[in-house]
């Protein structure tokens, strides 16, 4: 039996994915988590197999950050992210934060039921889209952010200053000059304004 825990703030998705699930006789769902946090503590108390994960939960955090801490835990289960979003910057951060797989809400039932047992089994499960997404990005370098440098991008979008994204992500004032300096590079630009309209252009943002 594979033992699934959801996490998603919307009752009606986990609702909608547990009807689904429950239909096959060898998912379980040991869980739902409305939160990160409630996430985390589900992954190492209910001892779950596979966490499906949202990567968007409004003001009380991101996906991709409590993947990161469940995938840190001493027996973690595999992290598999159901998401509406398909930028780089989101699949990027989930990727590198450990995820197993990917997929978008709108995948066929049988496309989620054979990624939740891949993850389960070890294996990785990108849905085709996503996975095309990763080799462009791969196939062409000169415009690919790191996960930091997206990190900074999405907080410039969002208004912060620099000081603002020092604090938020844990690193110094010149650190995040330095990252503004390698995306405004990569980017072909030279203002925070432009930075952040190339990279929506590009996929990069959403």
């Amino acid at each position: 039996m594979i033992r699934i825990v959801l996490a998603d703030d919307h009752p009606v998705v986990r609702a909608g994915v547990r009807a689904l699930l429950e239909c096959e006789r060898d998912l379980e769902i040991v869980g739902e988590a409305a939160t990160p946090d409630a996430a985390v503590a589900l992954a190492a108390g209910a001892e779950p197999d596979v966490v499906l994960m949202d990567l968007q939960f409004g003001a009380s955090g991101s996906g991709a950050e409590a993947t990161r801490r469940i995938r840190a835990q001493v027996h973690p289960p595999a992290v598999l992210v159901l998401t509406n979003y398909d930028t780089d910057g989101d699949i990027l951060s989930a990727v590198e934060a450990g995820a197993s797989g990917y997929l978008l809400k709108d995948a066929p039932p049988d496309e989620l039921v054979a990624a939740v047992r891949a993850a389960a089994a070890g294996e990785s499960a990108l849905a085709p889209a996503i996975a095309g997404r990763l080799l462009a990005r791969l196939r062409a370098p000169a415009v690919s952010l790191s996960a930091r440098e997206i990190e900074v991008l999405q907080l410039v979008a969002a208004g912060r200053t620099n000081g603002g994204i020092a604090a938020e992500l844990h690193i110094t004032d010149a650190t995040v000059k330095s990252h503004l300096v390698h995306v405004y590079d990569k980017l072909g630009v030279s203002t925070r304004t432009a930075a952040v309209a190339a990279a929506r252009e590009l996929g990069v943002l959403r």
